[in-house]
């Protein structure tokens, strides 16, 4: 324990070395800092998705990105985080966690007795938290324009209190993929390809908005505000670095700062590699860089490493993701082939992009094998569109996934809230 520089100390100060719970104090710090850097990123989907969709939608998309987050705050603490987090109280050892609700430790933790080599446990459940709230905000916005509020609202429900806290249990909880040797940093299997299968068998069901396909050609539906879009996009990149950076879970010691200061620039650069890449694809395919690809770009970057952003080299870094920003690029086209609707890139982003780094993580990290990776990913993939599915179809077969022709077409702001986003412009 290294005690503080007394240079420039006033006469008389405390020069008292730190304490043994420095540690603590530190770490639980780094944990709120990065979880409301992590909670931002939810004004970032939030104007990702407004500015995405139609103006007859936006009113319906941010009511629902500001519904999920706070039904994912109180269902992950009635029923996810110890699902997710059981310590030895597992329901079913390795697979499946506590059904307990979640309690904080005293005032001051006062007669408490922390463990001081971690942080405290309000700091953990609030950062953890903000990933399983991102988790939902991914389905938000691949599903827009055609979905009801209500019945996504229930499948948010079921997403962030038992789908994604029983799947992460098996990675961070410390479960059976863990002890296999899974390795996934900051979830891009874990958050961003769970949120993925998720929308994909959500965009399988509910099927494509009226007019996106017709006659075997794609029909384009440009989004209301690209200044808004472009202003989600650098949200979610700035919260990235809570996202990746507080996944390193200390910050008790020299190495464990520099260790997030490398996190930090691979998380940049790996942004920036999937904007050049994605801009340099459009040109070339396109003839013209196409904005909404490149924002998308970034975000596949930023995916891509998620599951390993301290072992890489910035050269590793930069291909890793650029590769994510590839991916996009042609990713998009194929999904509209498939004619799977996504109305924001959200299934490219995360799930194709969150399956790459997951399997990169091999290049780089000498406790990862191809065949682990692999496994991993498709477990948690069988597991997620399963339960899903089972998820969707019991809501479309009882109260129903789909708005009406009339409600689709005349836009879901005022037919599902009676309230326009834009109610000067009424841009359609």
């Amino acid at each position: 324990m290294v005690a503080l520089p007394q240079t420039g100390m006033a006469q008389g100060a405390d020069t008292t070395p730190l304490t043994e719970d420095i540690g603590f104090i530190f770490t639980t710090f780094m944990f709120l800092v990065s979880g409301f850097l992590v909670f931002f990123m939810a004004a970032g989907f939030a104007m990702l998705e407004a500015g995405l969709v139609r103006g007859k939608n936006v009113a319906m998309q941010l009511t629902k990105n500001v519904a999920l987050f706070s039904l994912a705050s109180l269902f992950y603490y009635v029923l996810g985080y110890n699902l997710m987090y059981p310590g030895d109280a597992w329901t079913v050892s390795n697979y499946l966690g506590a059904f307990a609700i979640t309690g904080l430790e005293p005032v001051a933790l006062e007669g408490a007795q922390p463990d001081l080599s971690y942080a405290s446990l309000g700091s953990d459940f609030f950062f953890q938290l903000m990933f399983c709230a991102a988790t939902a905000s991914i389905v938000s916005g691949a599903l827009a324009e055609r979905i009801r509020l209500w019945p996504f609202l229930v499948f948010v429900v079921l997403l962030t209190a038992v789908i994604y806290p029983i799947q992460a249990s098996w990675k961070w909880g410390g479960g059976f993929l863990d002890a296999m040797g899974f390795q996934d940093f900051a979830g891009s299997t874990v958050v961003h390809s769970v949120g993925g299968w998720a929308a994909l068998t959500g965009a399988i069901i509910l099927g494509p908005r009226l007019g996106k396909y017709r006659n075997g050609r794609v029909t384009p539906f440009p989004g209301s505000n690209l200044a808004l879009a472009t202003l989600g996009t650098f949200i979610l990149w700035l919260g990235w670095f809570g996202f990746n950076g507080g996944s390193q879970l200390y910050m008790d010691t020299a190495g464990n700062v520099a260790d997030i200061s490398r996190i930090f620039s691979n998380t940049n650069i790996a942004a920036a590699a999937g904007v050049v890449v994605t801009l340099g694809l459009t040109q070339v395919l396109y003839g013209k860089p196409d904005l909404t690809m490149i924002l998308n770009g970034a975000l596949a970057g930023l995916v891509s490493i998620t599951a390993e952003p301290l072992t890489p080299t910035l050269v590793e870094a930069t291909f890793i993701g650029g590769l994510g920003g590839a991916i996009v690029v042609f990713a998009v086209p194929l999904l509209d082939r498939l004619k799977i609707d996504d109305v924001v890139g959200a299934i490219p982003v995360h799930l194709l992009a969150g399956i790459w780094g997951t399997m990169a993580v091999a290049i780089t990290n000498e406790a990862a094998t191809v065949t682990t990776q692999f496994y991993g990913i498709m477990i948690a993939g069988a597991f997620v569109c399963s339960t899903s599915a089972l998820g969707w179809m019991a809501l479309k077969r009882t109260v129903g996934l789909r708005v009406d022709e009339e409600t689709e077409i005349t836009g879901l702001d005022m037919a599902e809230l009676g309230m326009e986003a834009y109610p000067e412009f009424n841009p359609g």
